[in-house]
This record gives structure tokens, sequence and C-alpha cells, in this order.
């Protein structure tokens, strides 16, 4: 692997995935934005706590001791699960990219260009404590800033890095009912077209299966001339495989396709 500004990834499908790496001017407004949210998330919640809480001043088991204990508790909750929950769960869920990383045009993805699990991102953003030390995220900038990947501590502990988003240069035909050029999307993430009921997948291997599925996640990621090759490469070995689907059917809508159908009947 080469690294600079840029990174190019080979996959184990023996495609170079081309990826840009985020810099620090557009982590930052990721983080920010992000921040903001979290921040205004926590005073609703305390505001709602306050007002909740006021209104139980009369209940015994809410008066002393007991009740500030209860309400610390809950407020230490709050706080862990506004600010760890909400990145691991946006970026187990939504494709490596929370609010603040969409807006942006960024997405945690693997050191390999696969798509960011539980544990990984539970680890890059539980050190991120440690990244915001001494203040303002200071140990995290020096890291970054000295590490080729564009890498803070987080990201190395959990072998992740944070990427642009490639722009669309090269959109992939759409489907209509027919199968012909239209107006639907091959990434929905369920089937597309009206007769998928018909589509035969029963010969489509689990291996199969999850050859497309890393295809369709690394796509944003591939030039437009590794995209098609790939593309057609996988659309022809699987043709064979499947019956229903229209000859002329474009092959990552035949590709998208085919793994909503197989998932769709397990």
């Amino acid at each position: 692997m080469s690294y600079e500004d840029r990174i190019s990834i080979a996959t184990p499908e023996g495609i170079d995935l081309d990826l840009t790496l985020a810099g620090l001017g557009s982590r930052f407004m990721a983080a920010l934005i992000d921040g903001l949210i979290q921040v205004a998330v926590f005073i609703a919640l305390a505001v709602l706590a306050g007002f909740l809480s006021s209104g139980a001043e009369g209940i015994d088991a809410f008066d002393g001791g007991l009740g500030a204990g209860i309400a610390l508790a809950l407020i230490l909750v709050a706080m862990f699960l506004i600010f760890f929950g909400y990145p691991i769960a946006f970026e187990v869920w939504a494709s490596g990219r929370t609010p603040g990383k969409r807006w942006t045009g960024l997405r945690v993805v693997r050191v390999g260009g696969a798509p960011v699990s539980f544990l990984p991102s539970a680890v890059r953003n539980l050190v991120r404590l440690v990244d915001f030390l001494p203040t303002a995220y200071g140990i995290g900038i020096v890291a970054l800033l000295a590490n080729s990947r564009n890498q803070r501590l987080g990201d190395i502990a959990a072998g992740t890095i944070v990427v642009r988003e490639r722009k669309a240069t090269h959109p992939i035909a759409p489907v209509t009912q027919s199968g012909q050029a239209g107006t639907a999307s091959a990434s929905a993430p369920e089937p597309l077209l009206p007769n998928w009921q018909y589509w035969d997948v029963s010969s489509v291997s689990a291996e199969d299966l999850g050859t497309v599925r890393r295809f369709l996640e690394r796509r944003p990621f591939l030039t437009p001339e590794a995209r098609s090759r790939l593309a057609n490469e996988l659309a022809a070995r699987l043709r064979t495989k499947v019956s229903g689907p229209a000859e002329d059917l474009h092959p990552e809508v035949f590709l998208a396709e085919v793994a909503a159908v197989k998932s769709a009947r397990g």
C-alpha cells in the first residue's frame, strides 16, 4: 500500500481502492457538527429530566440522597449513550457516517477498505478520551498530523481510517419495471424490480453473496474503470446461476437485485 493524501489498497478481488484521506479541517468540521447535535440532545434531555423530577418532588423515594443518586446515574447513562453510543451507532448502522461526516462527505472504513463493524467503532470512540487530552483533541491532532494515514490514536488502535467519499462520476443505469433504463436506485436495501419473486437465486452461494456485498459496499471508492470492470465480471459470473432477470439489466442493478433477493429469502 502507498500512503499520501490518498491511499491505494489492493482488495482480495484484485481491485485497487483509490481512497482520499480526510484532512484535519474536514474532520474538525464533522466533529463540530456532531458535537453540536450531541450537546443539543443532552440539553433537551436535561431539561426533560428537570421537568420530570420537579413533578416527583412529593414522592418520598425521590427525596434526599436516593433521588439525587438516581438522577446522577441517569445523567451518566445519558452522557455515555449520547457521547459514545451516538457515533458508534451511526458508524455501524449508517455505513461509517455520523450526521457530521455525512454532511462533510466523510466516512469511516477499515484500513483494508471494508465497512467498519461494532468492535472497531467502539475502540476508536472510546480511545477518543485519550485523543481529546489535554484539551480540544490536542493529542489526536498531533497524532493525525504526524501519521501518514491521517489517523488519530483511536483510528490507529481500531485499524480504521477516515476517507472522503468519491463523488458520483460514474452513475449506474437505473431500472424501470420492464428492466430497461429508468429511475430506480441500485443501492436500495430491498428488491427493486416488481418481478423479483420469480427470480431463482438458489444456485447463488454464500460466498457469491459475500463477494457481491463487498463490491456494493466498496464501489463508492472504486475508480470508474475498476468499478465498471468488476461489476461486469461479477455479473457475468452470476448470470449463469440466476434465472429470471432481463438480459440487458445493468450489471450493478443486477448485482444489487441478486443480493436483495437472496437476503429476502434467507
